[in-house]
This record gives C-alpha cells, sequence and structure tokens, in this order.
C-alpha cells in the first residue's frame, strides 16, 4: 500500500516513478523506509515497483508480480503473486501476499508444507483456499504425486462414504465393479477436502477412523486398505456454529486443526487489490487476445469501495465481464452486479477524483462501516468501541461526528438480541 501511494503521487506529478521499500512494517521492521526514483535511466538497474502515467491513468507494475507471472506461464497454472519465487518452486501456484495476513499465512504454509501435518483452511467463498491447499502439495515432498480436490458439499449424501473411500462389487444395488474412492486415488499425495463442514455425520466417524488409524475399508468390503494420504481440509466461517449445534463433530475438528490457517476476505486485505487487479487484467489481455488494459481512476474508485463478498473470485468475474465490454485501452465502467443479480449499462457514472481522494474516500468509508459494526456489537456504548479500537471516547467522538453518525440508534439493539439468544437456547 505504501508503494501504491508514494508510486502514484510521482507518477501523477512526473509521468514516472519506481520505489524501492527498504524497511516494511509488514515484515516486522519498525519502521517504513522508502526510496523514489522519477528519473527512468537512474532507476533502470534498481529492483522496485514501477509506476507510469499513461493517457492520465496511473499503472502501477510490481517487480516482484512479474517474476510471478512468468513462473505461472511456466507452470500453466496458478492464481496471482508477488511473492519472490525460487527456480525450485516450478509448479507453486502463486498467491497475492503484499497484505500482513497473506504474509502471515505463507510462512504459515512455508512451514507446515514439508511436514505430514493435517491442515484446516478457514475463510470465505472465493478466498483462495484451494490455491493454498494445492501450494501446501506443491511444496511437500508429495509434490509428484496426485492432489485430489474434491467439494463435500457437492457430493448427494447417500453416495458421500463410496466417493471417498469406494465400494466393492455387488455392495449395492448397481454395484457391478469396484469402485476405487478418493482415497486410493490420492494414495502417496494429498487429498483436498472442501466444505468439510458438509459433510454428514456417517461419513465423518468413516473420516475419522482414517485420519486417526491410517486405514479404511470400501463400502460393503471387509479388507482393511492403507491411506497414505496428506489430508487437508477447508472450511466456511460457519464451523464454530456447526460444532456447537451437533452438526460436527469435535473429536474429528481437533483431528484435522493441526494447523489452521485463516485466509481473510478481501474487504480486510484491500492492498492486495491493485496487483490482484493488474494481473487480471493480464490474464484477460492474453486470453482473449486484446491490448492491455487498465482501470481508470473511476473504475479503480470502485473497486477500492465495494465489499467484494464473493472475494477474487468475484474480482475476477467482474474484471473479466468488464474487459469484454470495454473499448480503448482503458476500462472506464466497472460491472458490478446490483442486488438483484442485473447488470445496467451505466453501472458507472464519472467521477472526477485524484488518486489521492481515491484512497481518502475508500478509507473514509471502510473507517464510517468499522465504527457502525462497533457500535451494533457493543449497543452504542462508546467506551467500549473505543476500548475495543485501541482509542479514547473522544476520539471515537470525534469520528462519529465527522460521519454523521448517531450512538442513540444503536442502543435500541442490545436487548431484543439478547432476547433472541435466549429464546435459541
Amino acid at each position: 500500500m505504501t508503494s501504491s501511494v508514494f508510486g502514484g503521487i510521482a507518477a501523477r506529478n512526473f509521468g514516472y516513478a519506481k520505489v524501492i521499500l527498504d524497511k516494511r512494517i509488514a515484515v516486522g521492521n519498525g519502521m517504513c523506509e522508502a526510496r523514489i526514483y522519477t528519473d527512468p535511466g537512474k532507476a533502470l538497474s534498481l529492483e522496485g515497483d514501477e509506476y507510469h502515467r499513461e493517457q492520465g491513468v496511473i499503472r502501477g507494475r510490481e517487480a516482484s508480480v512479474k517474476a510471478q507471472l512468468t513462473q505461472e506461464r511456466r507452470g500453466g497454472k496458478g492464481w496471482c503473486g508477488v511473492s519472490p519465487i525460487r527456480p525450485e518452486d516450478t509448479g507453486k501456484p502463486p498467491v497475492v501476499a503484499k497484505s500482513a495476513a497473506m504474509l502471515n499465512a505463507l510462512e504459515i504454509v512455508k512451514v507446515v508444507a514439508p511436514t505430514t501435518a493435517t491442515v484446516l483452511i478457514s475463510g470465505e467463498t472465493g478466498v483462495g483456499k484451494e490455491v493454498i491447499a494445492r501450494r501446501i502439495h506443491a511444496l511437500s515432498e508429495r509434490w509428484n504425486r496426485n492432489f485430489v480436490a474434491v467439494n463435500c458439499g457437492a457430493i448427494p449424501e447417500n453416495l458421500v462414504e463410496t466417493t471417498l473411500f469406494g465400494h466393492e462389487r455387488g455392495a449395492f444395488t448397481g454395484a457391478y465393479e469396484v469402485h476405487h474412492g478418493l482415497f486410493e486415488q490420492a494414495e502417496g499425495g494429498s487429498l483436498f477436502l472442501d466444505e468439510i463442514d458438509s459433510l454428514p455425520l456417517a461419513a465423518q466417524v468413516r473420516l475419522l477412523r482414517v485420519l486417526q488409524g491410517g486405514e479404511f475399508e470400501r463400502v460393503g468390503g471387509k479388507q482393511r486398505l492403507s491411506a497414505d494420504v496428506r489430508v487437508i481440509a477447508a472450511a466456511s466461517m460457519r464451523l464454530d456454529k456447526f460444532i456447537a449445534e451437533g452438526a460436527f463433530r469435535m473429536d474429528l475438528y481437533y483431528r484435522i486443526n493441526v494447523v489452521p490457517i485463516l485466509l481473510p476476505p478481501l474487504r480486510e486485505r484491500r492492498e492486495d487489490l491493485l496487483p490482484l487487479v493488474n494481473h487480471i487484467l493480464e490474464k484477460l489481455s492474453a486470453k482473449y487476445k486484446k491490448d492491455i488494459k487498465a482501470l481508470s481512476e473511476t473504475a479503480m474508485a470502485r473497486v477500492m469501495q465495494h465489499d467484494w463478498p464473493g472475494n477474487v473470485r468475484e474480482l475476477e468475474n467482474v474484471l473479466e465481464r468488464s474487459f469484454l465490454f470495454s473499448t480503448g485501452p482503458v476500462m472506464s465502467e466497472l460491472l458490478l452486479p446490483q442486488a438483484s443479480g442485473c447488470v445496467p449499462a451505466n453501472v458507472c457514472q464519472p467521477i472526477d477524483l485524484s488518486l489521492k481522494e481515491v484512497k481518502q474516500r475508500a478509507g473514509e468509508q471502510i473507517e464510517a462501516r468499522i465504527l457502525k459494526e462497533s457500535l451494533t456489537r457493543f449497543g452504542g456504548n462508546v467506551s467500549e468501541v473505543a476500548k475495543s479500537l485501541g482509542l479514547t471516547p473522544r476520539a471515537i467522538h470525534q469520528k462519529i461526528n465527522f460521519h454523521s453518525i448517531n450512538p442513540n440508534d444503536y442502543r435500541s439493539h442490545v436487548k431484543p438480541k439478547v432476547a433472541d439468544v435466549d429464546k435459541a437456547k
């Protein structure tokens, strides 16, 4: 984020900027130390993030992003990335890692991947849980064996056990031959169980036995088969609720949650938006054989302001739709879906904003949303809100006055919520 702010300002005034971050708070330095070059000749031999002003639009090109894109072209697959790539990492899906939360997640991946520990990846839909799972597999000693992925929520309940563990011939009507389940298909490799929280209880019991003993039986069979499989599970943020309701076994939770990895939603790591947008647009340009496009300041403002409930998946879909219907090298409109799912032709209205104003407005909107959520949580109690956000009550009062928020509007919500909880119990 620091790089994009300094680079955007300098490029806007001088046409070109290269930013080199010598120290970064995100990686543990006690301060941020940056160098900004506005002379392309002097910065030619230096490694840093470049920014250009082209037709009134600021376009960023992070050096580390280029390295990741080169790696992705070699592997023929992947996501988006900004982390440095080592030659021996061929085939590893790159991942955006500019935000502190994602950098932390990738550090966990780096440590746990060479081990045999079971991993539980949690996060909202579209944050890239399968990408992280594939990265763990690629960095493990099993990289040259099968990676088998399955969405447990997409399997019919009566077929879950036979899908996972297979079945013997004659196990049930229509079982005319032996079926090898996913555990057998992933033998020696990794099995990714997405939406594991949707497994029925009967399948959870059998899965727990496999994880504990390393053995299983096909449906209708008596022979025990070994399972040399590294299980990587993924679940939504509702897993705690399912455990409390008895829909998910606590003993299975402890077995799969040896190493937890939490992937934050895109709205909580907005500093990843610029490299994501740049990379997705470059992929789209190659896919549709059209000139590389950039977002106008208006469109980028909408990217920064949108909450992205579908996260990276939604961002990819919106950019692809906008890319297809745009003309020229600059995309001035971002075709975001309305609540009804319809996309109006004039969804993006022109706004005359500078890059600085765009960032300021986006920050103000995020701050207002956080204040409202905190006031709702604490029933309008400004002192509690201040304590939770690490600020003084006076500072909170200043901020809510700036955003025209009335704490009294939130004080009537406390008792009904408590009553609802008691009723549910």
